[in-house]
């Protein structure tokens, strides 16, 4: 008796617009330049794609009622970047945190509104506390990119329908499962 021939492993479907976007991301981040100038130049790659309707799949702009859902599309293989899709209905958000590597979002659909903090050190037998130091609305189109340091905030969906955003990360998310390096639960200007 034989065994039955082995299924092809399902990874995350892939248009032809987003393996571009895929590759344009890859020769930007193969240059081995500093973060803020990778984050930089994969913003530049990303940018022409965003609102482009061949770019995702359906089933990777599928929200959740829980909470905003992450979409893996591509975990490069040497683990040098990630891009996700981030899926926020109304309403919906993340708690103030910042990264483990460089980052790019880019809004696809809707709007993204984010607050940028500053932490200030305990001082003086005052706690630590976060400050906001930039608000944003972001749009289709826009994009924006940062390192660590300096890349506190916390990202809502602010409008009345669903948003969906492209984010790619300088590490692997796939095996990470987030791109969070740490959560800020201090006092902060909301």
């Amino acid at each position: 008796m034989t065994s039955p021939p082995e299924s092809p492993a399902v990874g995350p479907r892939t248009t032809d617009r987003l393996a571009a976007l895929v590759d344009d991301i890859r020769e930007a981040v193969e240059r081995g330049l500093p973060p803020d100038a990778t984050a930089h130049l994969v913003g530049e790659r990303l940018a022409p794609h965003l609102g482009a309707p061949d770019l995702l799949a359906p089933e990777q702009c599928e929200g959740d009622t829980a909470r905003y859902r992450q979409h893996l599309l591509h975990a490069e293989a040497d683990g040098s970047f990630s891009l996700v899709s981030l899926v926020w209905l109304p309403g919906q958000s993340t708690s103030v945190h910042d990264h483990v590597s460089w980052c790019v979002t880019g809004v696809h659909r809707g709007e993204e509104h984010e607050r940028r903090y500053r932490l200030v050190p305990a001082s003086g037998g005052a706690p630590a506390r976060l400050t906001a130091t930039e608000d944003a609305v972001n749009p289709v189109g826009a994009v924006c990119g940062f390192a660590p340091p300096g890349d506190i905030h916390r990202v809502w969906n602010g409008c009345s329908h669903k948003a969906v955003s492209l984010h790619v990360y300088g590490a692997d998310v796939s095996r990470l499962g987030s791109s969070v390096r740490r959560v800020y639960d201090l006092p902060a200007d909301h």
